[in-house]
C-alpha cells in the first residue's frame, strides 16, 4: 500500500514529449473491469478497451485466461491524446489510483497471473519512461513494500469479449463492481478532480 495519498505521488521525472495525436497505453492491474472504469474518466483519455496480452490468440479468451494456465493477463487498451495527457501522467495514475503494484500476481481476491501488474510496453521510449518511474518512487519510498510491476513488451493486443467493455457502468450495483472498482474511481474523483473529463466539460 502507498504511504501517501494519491494526490501526493510525484510527477515523473521522465517522461514522452508531449504530441499530436493519438497514442496508445497497455496496463494489468488485477480485473480489467476495474482499470478501465478509472481511466474512462480521465481527461485526454480517447478510449479504454479491455482485452488479453501476454501470450497467443489461441488463449485470448475470458475462460482460457481465468484458468490462470496461459501466459495472457486481464489489460486495458488506453487511448489518449497526447496534446492533453502524457504517458507519464497515464503511469501515475496506474500507480497511485489503479491497483496496488506491491501485490504479486494478485490483487486483493483475484488470484493468479493473469492479475499480475505488468506494464506492456509498445517501444523503448515507452520502457525507458516506465523503468524510470518505478525507479523513482522506489527511491522515495511512496510505497511500504517493493514494486513488482513487470515490464512486458507488448507482442500483441487482444480485444476482449463484448460484455466486458465499460461493464463498470453498466453494472454498478453488481458487488464485485460496488466493492472494487468503485472505490478506485471515487479515489480517481477526490484526489485528482481537476483531471477529470468532468472538470474539463464546466470549465
Amino acid at each position: 500500500m502507498a504511504r501517501i495519498a494519491p494526490d501526493k505521488f510525484p510527477d515523473p521525472d521522465l517522461d514522452l514529449a508531449p504530441g499530436k495525436g493519438e497514442r496508445w497505453a497497455v496496463f494489468a492491474g488485477g480485473c480489467f473491469w476495474c482499470v478501465e472504469a478509472v481511466y474512462r474518466e480521465l481527461d485526454g483519455v480517447i478510449e479504454v478497451v479491455s482485452g488479453y496480452a501476454g501470450d497467443d490468440e489461441a488463449t485470448a479468451n475470458y475462460d482460457a485466461v481465468c484458468s490462470g494456465e496461459t501466459d495472457h493477463a486481464e489489460v486495458v487498451q488506453i487511448k489518449y491524446d497526447a496534446a492533453r495527457v502524457s504517458f507519464g501522467q497515464l503511469l501515475k495514475i496506474f500507480f497511485a489510483v489503479a491497483h496496488d503494484p506491491t501485490q504479486l500476481n494478485r490483487q486483493g481476491n483475484d488470484v493468479g497471473t493473469q492479475y499480475r501488474s505488468a506494464i506492456f510496453y509498445a517501444d523503448k521510449e515507452q520502457k525507458r519512461v516506465a523503468e524510470a518511474y518505478i525507479r523513482q518512487l522506489d527511491a522515495a519510498k511512496v510505497f511500504g513494500a517493493p514494486i513488482v510491476t513487470t515490464l512486458e513488451p507488448l507482442e500483441k493486443f487482444f480485444v476482449g469479449e463484448d460484455y466486458h467493455q465499460n461493464y463498470a457502468a453498466l453494472h454498478p450495483y453488481q458487488p464485485y463492481i460496488a466493492y472494487t472498482a468503485a472505490p478506485k474511481v471515487l479515489k480517481l474523483r477526490k484526489h485528482f478532480a481537476d483531471r477529470l473529463k468532468l472538470a474539463r466539460k464546466r470549465a
